[in-house]
């Protein structure tokens, strides 16, 4: 079959040329699209936040997890109740049995991220100190307790492709959340 072409995969709407997009993240100001914090239990999510609780957003690929990721995100932080990090930390996929090496991607994305969303800079400091002690294994959850202890609101970590981890990477990086997790009201 061939390939539509390109004016009849774009649309109008509000007299802006937009275009359906499968490729990645949604862009609203150029891409045709359902809101995406109305695609999810909103009110279900936001009470998950609010009680210190962790969600997990489950789909198919392509259908717009990241996207509603992103526009939680940005919502969270407009609203100044919340500093909210969203991480990709599928960089730590080609490490796979190497804890060492996946930790060191997901905090390099977590330290670039913060600085991007939140002009916070303290992660890279963190986490390179976490790392000269050389312990993989709790590297991760020791910048996080620390980042979070140090933030002026509540942090909320948005992390998506975790489950493009494999091997000791991955049950390293589980077990670090999850042994933090009873600390997480402080």
């Amino acid at each position: 079959m061939p390939a539509l072409p390109r004016a009849a995969r774009m649309l109008y709407v509000g007299g802006v040329m937009r275009s359906f997009n499968t490729s990645g993240p949604i862009v609203a100001e150029r891409h045709y699209r359902v809101p995406p914090l109305s695609r999810i239990d909103f009110d279900g999510v936001l009470g998950s936040i609010r009680d210190w609780r962790y969600f997990v957003l489950h789909a198919p690929r392509q259908t717009g997890k990241t996207s509603v990721l992103l526009a939680l995100q940005d919502l969270l932080n407009d609203g100044g109740e919340y500093r909210c990090v969203y991480a990709n930390v599928e960089s730590g996929q080609t490490a796979r049995d190497d804890v060492g090496r996946a930790v060191r991607a997901i905090l390099g994305e977590l330290a670039l991220r913060a600085r991007i969303t939140l002009d916070d800079t303290s992660v890279y400091d963190i986490g390179a100190e976490a790392l000269e002690r050389g312990n993989p294994d709790g590297a991760l959850r020791e910048v996080l307790t620390l980042w979070a202890a140090a933030a002026p609101r509540p942090l909320v970590l948005l992390i998506d492709e975790i489950d493009t981890l494999v091997g000791d990477a991955l049950v390293s990086v589980l077990r670090q959340l999850r042994a933090g997790y009873d600390m997480r009201p402080r």
